[in-house]
């Protein structure tokens, strides 16, 4: 059997299946019924980062803080004349060209201007995620899969959830270029398809054709990015990871991913503010004088501390939505009879064998 027979899904509906009742009103429809439950995820995850606030902020942030100062630093390094980014751009901006994009947009070439600065990023803080963020992760994981949350996880225990995690990292990575690329390449077909049936393209038809092209890269990167975050935790609650996981990942947020989206939009936007003001009161200050004071080096540590916070929150955010997803006490009955994964494990003797996930 190989591995992707291993992935069984079961598409019987059971005898019979009822909406599920509110405890307000008679029945709800779907779409308010996951705005309900999402709020309450979002209210568990706040009530389970209470319940252990003291190891979330003290361990876990510190853990976290190296790859937020690294994100933060990187926002401040990568304008720099001397960093990638330059070289990124110019490279992106070749590409586009070659492939027919109209250079006089002015859409796209802040979608350029982005990427490049996302790539530059992430090349600038890929040691840090490697490490810090991944363990940080396994410590957050471990600690609320603990029936004793009173007691600090071992070191051991978060190292034996690092392994997949990583594994898991990997294969987002890989997805997420894959999402890039679908993206563009499906740019790059509208604009060829205009430039050989269409002889004449208005300008008015050129620019309803980059801001589509921008809405659908949005669309495609906002659901692979989802997609990845749920992946890791549940690569990091099951204790398997690869591209397994991603799978398992795609099938729980079956019909659910503007939950996952809404549950996810809190928390970056936390993020983008924090971003905003570390540019604001430590990066401005910097350029102005040339010089970073103590009071500004300070209010920039505090600043990556309160990013490391989010990021934990964002964790456990992930991390609870799984646990929904995987009780399945609001999902309708058919749903709950949608899928069955079998992760491939091997022997002793190198063979696949299958060992099923509840």
């Amino acid at each position: 059997m190989s591995n992707i027979e291993s992935i069984l899904v079961r598409t019987e509906k059971p005898p019979y299946s009822s909406p599920i009742p509110s405890p307000s009103s008679g029945k709800l429809p779907k779409q308010q019924l996951q705005m309900e439950v999402s709020c309450k995820i979002l209210r568990r995850s706040t009530h389970s980062f209470l319940l252990n606030y003291h190891y979330f902020t003290s361990t876990a942030a510190f853990l976290a803080f190296p790859f937020s100062a690294s994100i933060l630093l990187s926002q401040a390094l990568v304008p720099s004349p001397s960093s990638l980014l330059p070289q990124i751009y110019s490279r992106l901006r070749i590409l586009f060209d070659a492939a027919g994009f109209p250079s006089s947009s002015q859409l796209f070439s802040i979608l350029n201007l982005k990427v490049s600065q996302t790539i530059t990023s992430s090349i600038f803080t890929l040691p840090f995620t490697l490490t810090f963020l991944l363990v940080a992760k396994a410590f957050i994981i471990q600690t609320l899969n603990q029936k004793k949350p009173t007691f600090q996880p071992s070191f051991n225990s978060v190292l034996s959830l690092y392994k997949p995690l990583l594994h898991t990292y990997f294969c987002n990575c890989f997805l997420i270029l894959s999402a890039n690329a679908t993206s563009f390449g499906l740019m790059f077909l509208a604009f060829s398809f205009i430039e050989r049936f269409v002889y004449s393209s208005p300008s008015s038809l050129i620019l309803f054709m980059s801001v589509a092209g921008a809405v659908l890269f949005s669309v495609i990167l906002a659901n692979a990015l989802v997609v990845c975050n749920m992946a890791l935790a549940l690569s990091g609650m099951e204790g398997h990871g690869g591209y397994f996981a991603i799978l398992k990942a795609c099938l729980l947020l079956r019909g659910r991913t503007s939950m996952a989206l809404f549950l996810a939009l809190p928390v970056n936007v936390a993020l983008a503010a924090i971003e905003a003001l570390f540019q604001f009161r430590v990066v401005r200050p910097y350029h102005i004088a040339g010089i970073a004071g103590p009071c500004v080096a300070l209010e920039g540590i505090f600043i990556a501390y309160l990013y490391s916070i989010f990021i934990i929150l964002d964790t456990i955010v992930s991390c609870v939505f799984y646990k929904s997803l995987k009780t399945g006490s609001w999902i309708h009955q058919e749903d709950k009879y949608l899928f069955r994964i079998e992760f491939p494990d091997e022997d002793q003797y190198g063979y696949m064998n299958t060992k099923e996930i509840p």
